[in-house]
């Protein structure tokens, strides 16, 4: 049976998100948005964004095309909107009517002020013909931390903890135990977790985390580079021989107090209570888009009480710790489950802060 166009345009957007994940981790602060063009029912070109300041998704898949002459009967799909200003590359969307497309599909608008829909009125204006909200869920799920920063003023926020079999996420600790980390997970979580630290912008931690288990905070078991490091401490109270101070790569101590001298850059927050609001704020105007946040159980507890967290990433073990610190509770919708050899993960996202629908 022929597929009518509806179909045709949800199968080549899915193409266009397979490309665009491959900027997964590399293209911040830009977004990742692939691009396929398909003349008479089939691709002549695709592309998709690899890093800033480089070339656009649609801009590569126009130079990957042989015969420049189709493109004026052919079909551009893109993830996103066509960008309408200039920046470090000139606009997209004045290509297409430089080229002559005559049809464009999008999956989602850009929200960000620099085009929130003056790409499509661009085009439109050029006589192109311009559908958009093609998978437009999926096309905004990709680019989920870029429509957070930029539609909420915070990043992205992942909370991720491990729990034993019976709901601890540690033993009590006493004076003179082991400055380590108590593993619950095995080495091919491990792995997984340094994949996600790689994609993220920051991580961020308590500084009784650090105290209790020194940890790097860093992505030693994966290729990637390392997220910013964020400690929040009321009294700033971190050890020096800490080895998130005896490492390249950035720290914000975000505390009351003020600590002449600190490895680390100073940022001053309320006290009481942890503030949310204010630690994501500052994350904001600091140009971070996503955390993932890794403990301890009182910041992801202040975290999940606030309601400013829009996914967590749960392992429960299969041993039972019998007392010890409690593991938050959440609620959420369960998206994902993966089991290990050693655990299972649940991915749940925050239904109340889900990206609404623009298109």
């Amino acid at each position: 049976m022929a597929l009518n166009a509806h179909n045709k345009d949800i199968i080549y957007m899915k193409r266009c998100l397979e490309l665009a994940l491959k900027g997964n981790g590399t293209t911040r602060p830009n977004p990742m948005v692939g691009a396929v063009i398909v003349y008479e029912d089939k691709i002549i070109g695709e592309g998709f964004h690899l890093r800033a300041g480089e070339p656009h998704a649609e801009v590569i898949a126009v130079n990957s095309v042989k015969d420049k002459s189709f493109l004026k009967q052919s079909t551009i799909y893109v993830s996103l909107e066509p960008c309408s200003h200039y920046g470090k590359t000139p606009p997209c969307a004045d290509l297409i009517i430089e080229k002559g497309i005559k049809r464009v599909v999008a999956g989602t608008t850009d929200t960000t002020t620099k085009v929130a829909g003056r790409g499509f009125e661009r085009l439109r204006g050029a006589g192109v013909d311009v559908t958009c909200g093609v998978l437009e869920e999926e096309c905004r799920m990709v680019n989920r931390r870029f429509f957070t920063f930029h539609e909420k003023k915070r990043p992205y926020v992942i909370l991720k903890w491990a729990q034993s079999a019976d709901g601890f996420v540690d033993f009590l600790r006493k004076p003179g135990d082991p400055v380590e980390p108590n593993w619950i997970t095995g080495p091919v979580e491990r792995v997984l977790v340094h994949r996600w630290r790689a994609e993220e912008d920051a991580i961020l931690a308590g500084g009784a985390t650090i105290r209790s288990d020194n940890p790097y905070l860093n992505v030693r078991y994966w290729r990637g580079p390392d997220p910013i490091k964020v400690i929040v401490s009321r009294s700033a109270d971190i050890p020096s021989e800490s080895h998130i101070f005896n490492m390249p790569g950035k720290v914000l101590l975000m505390t009351e107090e003020e600590k002449p001298g600190s490895e680390a850059k100073i940022i001053t927050i309320s006290g009481g209570n942890i503030p949310v609001n204010e630690i994501l704020f500052t994350l904001y105007k600091e140009g971070i888009q996503s955390v993932i946040v890794e403990g301890g159980a009182t910041i992801l507890e202040s975290f999940i009480s606030s309601g400013l967290w829009d996914e967590a990433r749960i392992f429960t073990g299969r041993k039972p710790f019998g007392t010890g610190v409690r593991a938050p509770a959440i609620k959420g919708r369960v998206v994902e489950k993966t089991s290990f050899r050693g655990s299972d993960l649940n991915i749940v996202f925050n239904e109340s802060a889900q990206l609404f629908i623009i298109c």
